[in-house]
């Protein structure tokens, strides 16, 4: 039988003993996602989760501290690297199919010593081609299981660019918080120094003591400390962003606190397909994935491996004989290799990639019970700090009123100065209050981009 037969036959053998293996990772059925929101979900309909991080970091300044931060950043351009290391082992996953080659050229010129005169000369042009224990189920998964890897690459890429993103609009907007409270402090600090004044004077009118000046200057002392502790918490936060987007330590343009806005479409929840975008759900049905391939690879061990052996040889030596010209040589051998006394080691390492294979969908199902959390959580956060939102401004305006109207008095000399300072301290807490708010709708909104996986690309 001809050599090709012989092939096709094995080969044939091989693929039906094994056909199973070659099946494509698909996501387990019983994966369950009833629920995983909470009360967070309101139907149908375009989420935060499908818009790109321009659109929810409107600031034209912050969009071009991302730009350059996912331009120039250390990690970014390491994740890159590594996605082309990935595609090298793509590369050599496919290169398994195909057969070895060796060319081998020889040649070798003797004289055998007093019984011809002259020299003999030999030569031969061998050409191998074959496949040493080939395995079809092993090499097939191991392409498969190549190709999640380069997917992991890329996730992690998505991961590192969603994290740095968040972190540059993070500190951007911790800067904008820092320069509204160091804003406030100095006014506050002009305020009790003319609190000092006015103390002073009330003393010497005797209507205050030296107990209450002692209390007034302390207070100006603390609220001078602290412009200068916000001073150099604006500078510090200034160096982190610039490192963080591969800059040197400068100044970092900025808008106002109040310039950012809640996308409106967070009001409109979410749908569950969203969360195949977050990158810590992608890497779970990666692991989840490979743990499939291996498996399938364990299994293929059970089946024949494959063996094919081509030899071409272009020579004038056959044997003792030499011929002139030359003659071609050529020989094939097909064999399968069957394990045998090998089953109860394969049987175990199969046994194990199964118990891997239910670890990794365990793994894969609490990640989104995890992801449902933390998007149930930050939609909750920025529905209530939406809500104080109003409450903080109306607080505001009526401390400003109780300031204008206790001052009023004063002047009248029908309240105690104390009444004035009361009225001053508690208006700064509403103003402190009202900016903290404002920065945590900042922040959940941020920790929802993440929690829905990093917006759309």
């Amino acid at each position: 039988m001809k050599l090709k037969n012989i092939t096709v036959m094995m080969l044939a053998a091989a693929l039906m003993s094994s056909c199973g293996i070659f099946k494509n990772y698909e996501r387990p059925a019983d994966i369950n996602t009833d629920g995983i929101y909470g009360d967070a979900l309101s139907g149908g309909g375009a989420s935060m989760g499908d818009l790109n991080w321009r659109d929810i970091f409107t600031d034209p300044q912050l969009q071009q501290l991302i730009e350059t931060g996912l331009r120039e950043n250390a990690n970014m351009k390491q994740a890159d690297l590594r996605i082309k290391e990935a595609g090298y082992a793509i590369k050599a996953s496919k290169l398994a199919f195909l057969p070895s080659i060796t060319f081998s050229p020889d040649g070798m010129l003797s004289k055998i010593v007093d019984y011809q005169k002259g020299y003999s000369k030999t030569y031969g042009l061998t050409l191998n081609v074959g496949y040493q224990q080939f395995n079809p189920g092993v090499v097939v998964n191991a392409k498969k299981q190549a190709e999640v890897n380069i997917k992991m690459m890329e996730n992690t890429k998505q991961t590192i660019q969603a994290n740095l993103v968040a972190n540059i609009a993070s500190l951007y907007y911790t800067l904008a918080q820092l320069d509204e409270q160091y804003e406030l402090s100095k006014q506050t600090r002009e305020n009790w120094r003319r609190n000092v004044e006015i103390t002073k004077a009330l003393m010497e009118a005797g209507q205050s003591n030296d107990a209450g000046l002692a209390s007034t200057e302390a207070n100006y002392h603390a609220i001078s400390a602290s412009v200068v502790d916000l001073e150099h918490s604006i500078k510090e936060v200034e160096n982190i962003l610039c490192a963080l987007i591969g800059q040197v330590p400068g100044r970092i343009t900025r808008s106002a606190l109040d310039s950012f806005k809640v996308p409106s479409i967070v009001e409109t929840g979410t749908e569950i397909s969203i969360l195949g975008r977050r990158p810590d759900v992608r890497q779970a049905e990666y692991n989840l994935a490979t743990a499939y391939y291996t498996m399938n690879q364990a299994r293929a061990n059970f089946y024949p491996a494959i063996s094919l052996t081509g030899n071409f040889e272009y020579t004038n030596s056959l044997g003792t004989a030499i011929v002139n010209p030359g003659k071609l040589i050529a020989a094939g051998v097909a064999s399968l290799v069957q394990p045998i006394f090998r089953n109860g080691a394969l049987k175990a390492q199969y046994k194990i990639t199964q118990a891997e294979v239910e670890v990794a969908a365990i793994a894969f199902q609490q990640s989104l019970l995890d992801a449902g959390k933390e998007v149930n959580t930050a939609m909750a956060a920025i529905k209530a700090s939406k809500e104080k939102e109003a409450l903080y401004a109306k607080q505001v305006a009526a401390q400003e009123r109780a300031v204008k109207a206790t001052t009023s008095l004063y002047s009248g000399s029908s309240i105690n100065y104390l009444q004035v300072l009361t009225a001053q301290t508690s208006l700064l807490s509403a103003q402190l209050s009202q900016i903290t708010n404002k920065c945590n709708q900042i922040k959940y909104t941020i920790e929802l981009y993440q929690a829905l996986g990093g917006g759309a690309e």
